[in-house]
């Protein structure tokens, strides 16, 4: 169900909250298999439904009462486990809520659990998790993408109807767009940070995984704004975007970056790629190709910055303050090294390790500053292209979701699979998975609109209009 029909239902009492949360509770139990969700808030969700029926009642009902919702466990909830995916944080229990948490509570949503996701939502497919990794629902034999892979799962499923992730690299739309649902990458700064765990802390931003573009305007409604709690969130104004989807889009100008279209993308996306561009131009959508030339570096320069970054970000987990600690220990130096080394998985260690020797003297300057150069580079092709266009439209993975354990052993060709989405949070703009259609075998195809920032209210006006053209 969306959104607008869960409010609809509860307006004309069709159903009461009580009887949504027991409606989906079971759905979760019967997709145990696909292994979405780390915890269940089962009665927490229960207690929370009758209260906000009793609030219907009365009259005074937030706007997202009963709305049902999975939280990723990257984001901190009071008194809740929040796991980041880790054994590291297995048993953390946040003493606060995040502030995106704290809006959606304000506005009666229930929160039914929290979702799986890659350990420290290090990774492209859910497989890195210590919780074990999530299926893809369309094809279980295959991932769902990463890191907000349980997230969007769950959506796709059916499981919930609505969920949060976050994304760093292409962690919301790239699930998303595996998993034929709908994905929201505010721009940097829009949603407030606070209560984030964090991986890399200049590129990380929560967003809203649905199953239709309403829903996501909903969402970011309510989530976006500033934070006194966040000094990196902007004091912009939050545009009523549910109202303004069905604009004209008419006269809107909309660029196809080549460079993402060259060797390495599957044909059948291509082609896809291709109608989409089709239909657009029939209602009067101005299509052309632009050119964004920095965006072949836009790889090494993700993999330096956000791993300098989670190096600084995870050191904090040393045994001594909180997370896992081993016992049996001789001294402080073995206190931190046998707990950081039980504590963090493979890829965690892997990325941890190759940050801290990009900002290692020495290499400081060859790597991390040169790094931060070209990310200038990288974001200075955007602001050109969106001197002469409203909107980009890109794919959002090079190939639809493939087999898993088919990259797990080759972090470089996993790390290449972002390809088209890591250039977008380096320039810190918005932007929207949305699904397109499906592969030969039956595969979610997704494609991404990209704007500038704080342009949320275009990206979903064309989205919402490419949603009905969906063939």
């Amino acid at each position: 169900m969306t959104i607008t029909e869960i409010k609809e239902l509860l307006k004309e009492n069709k159903t009461t909250c009580c009887e949504l949360v027991e409606s989906y509770l079971p759905k979760i139990k019967a997709g145990e298999k696909y292994n979405c969700f780390i915890t269940v808030f089962e009665e927490k969700a229960r207690k929370k439904a009758e209260e906000i029926d009793k609030k219907i009642k009365d009259g005074h009902a937030g706007e997202l009462a009963g709305v049902i919702i999975g939280i990723k466990d990257v984001i901190c909830i009071k008194g809740e486990r929040t796991t980041c995916g880790s054994r590291m944080l297995e048993n953390y229990y946040p003493p606060f809520n995040a502030t995106a948490v704290e809006k959606l509570e304000k506005e009666d949503v229930i929160i039914i659990g929290k979702t799986n996701m890659d350990e420290f939502a290090m990774g492209s497919t859910t497989e890195s998790s210590y919780l074990g990794p999530t299926l893809n629902p369309n094809d279980i034999t295959r991932i769902p993408g990463g890191s907000s892979g349980g997230s969007a799962a769950a959506v796709a499923a059916d499981l919930v109807p609505v969920s949060l992730g976050s994304d760093t690299g292409g962690s919301i739309r790239q699930p998303a767009s595996l998993c034929g649902v709908v994905g929201l990458k505010p721009t940097y700064g829009r949603v407030s940070r606070f209560g984030l765990v964090a991986y890399a802390s200049s590129l990380d931003q929560i967003g809203p995984i649905t199953n239709n573009v309403k829903d996501t305007a909903i969402l970011i409604k309510i989530i976006a704004g500033k934070d006194l709690k966040d000094s990196t969130s902007v004091n912009v104004d939050v545009p009523d975007y549910p109202n303004s989807l069905n604009k004209d889009i008419s006269g809107l100008k909309v660029g196809i970056p080549k460079e993402y279209c060259e060797e390495g993308l599957d044909p059948e996306i291509k082609e896809r790629l291709e109608i989409l561009a089709s239909h657009l131009k029939e209602h009067g959508i101005t299509v052309e190709d632009v050119s964004l030339p920095h965006s072949k570096y836009s790889i090494a320069t993700y993999y330096i910055i956000a791993t300098a970054e989670a190096s600084s970000n995870l050191s904090k987990y040393d045994g001594v303050k909180y997370g896992f600690r081993e016992e049996n220990i001789r001294d402080l130096n073995e206190l931190f090294t046998k707990s950081r080394t039980k504590g963090f998985g493979a890829e965690v260690k892997r990325r941890i390790m190759l940050g801290t020797y990009v900002l290692s003297a020495g290499y400081y300057d060859a790597y991390y500053n040169k790094a931060r150069k070209f990310r200038r580079l990288i974001k200075e092709d955007f602001d050109r292209a969106f001197e002469k266009f409203d909107c980009l439209i890109t794919p959002v993975s090079p190939t639809t979701a493939y087999k898993l354990g088919e990259k797990i052993d080759d972090p470089l060709q996993m790390y290449l699979s972002d390809i088209y989405t890591i250039s977008i949070n380096l320039a810190g703009i918005p932007g929207l998975a949305i699904p397109f259609g499906k592969s030969s075998e039956g595969l979610p195809i997704g494609f991404q609109i990209l704007g500038k920032h704080f342009s949320e209210d275009t990206i979903l006006r064309l989205g919402h209009f490419i949603e009905k053209l969906d063939m």
